[in-house]
């Protein structure tokens, strides 16, 4: 039985994706802020029937909360088989690039980018012990620098997010260099855009959260011949899903 890790996941799609990795057999440690909101989530999951998800309490910009959930999921597993960094926010709405501030940009970053940098370094030990370590970073296509710069890209007119799409895009590159210091190893490690989906990250507009999540779990779950230090929207390509940083 794979062990997962998903911070974020006490609701939308990161729930989604545990709820698809659970019935794919696997032991899914569900990461909240909020432990009693994460434990809350996870009784309500085993009335209907879900098995082996468990609450953990991680807050991907407080490193002690981090630390806390590796030492018990090492403590209980011995290891961990796969890492999806879901927590994220987008930040204030409107940003843009003129007058938003430094602040505003800190807050944002502090979990999209360095959360994800404070989550991999804090379980790389554990992923390092299984046999098949699987690291997605949950992105975005608006995080493509060459699709936002792209007059023809259908969302190049549509609000812009210097924020969050900054973040992403740093985010991005952490997962470029990360996949290359670990390309002779056995893990795979890979940006995955799951869509503009229906939740309340996007005042519920977009595709079914059930795709996204599969997007994810397909990601997940790759083989050894599979690809590393990617970044994927099937979304924004149906045929092959990558797309050009």
């Amino acid at each position: 039985m794979k062990i997962v890790l998903i911070t974020g996941a006490n609701k939308g799609i990161g729930l989604e994706t545990a709820k698809q990795l659970s019935q794919k057999g696997m032991f899914v440690y569900l990461g909240s802020r909020d432990i009693s909101k994460g434990n809350a989530v996870v009784n309500e999951l085993a009335k209907n029937g879900f098995k082996n998800i468990k609450a953990v309490e991680i807050d991907v910009t407080n490193l002690n909360t981090v630390l806390s959930a590796r030492e018990l999921i090492g403590k209980e597993q011995g290891r961990l088989d796969i890492l999806i960094n879901n927590a994220g926010i987008s930040g204030i709405v409107p940003q843009n690039a003129i007058e938003t501030t430094v602040e505003n940009y800190n807050e944002v970053f502090n979990v999209n980018l360095y959360g994800t940098i404070r989550a991999t370094q804090s379980f790389l030990e554990l992923l390092k012990k299984s046999e098949e370590p699987r690291i997605v970073n949950v992105s975005t296509s608006v995080g493509s620098l060459s699709l936002q710069s792209h007059p023809e890209w259908p969302a190049y007119d549509y609000g812009k997010y210097a924020i969050y799409a900054s973040s992403k895009a740093a985010m991005n590159m952490y997962t470029v260099h990360l996949a290359y210091e670990l390309k002779d190893t056995t893990f795979k490690i890979n940006a995955v855009c799951p869509g503009y989906t229906k939740t309340d990250f996007t005042n519920y507009n977009g595709g079914d959260v059930e795709v996204a999540g599969a997007r994810i779990v397909k990601y997940a779950l790759i083989g050894q011949d599979g690809p590393t230090g990617k970044f994927f929207s099937e979304e924004s390509n149906p045929d092959t899903g990558e797309i050009p940083w």
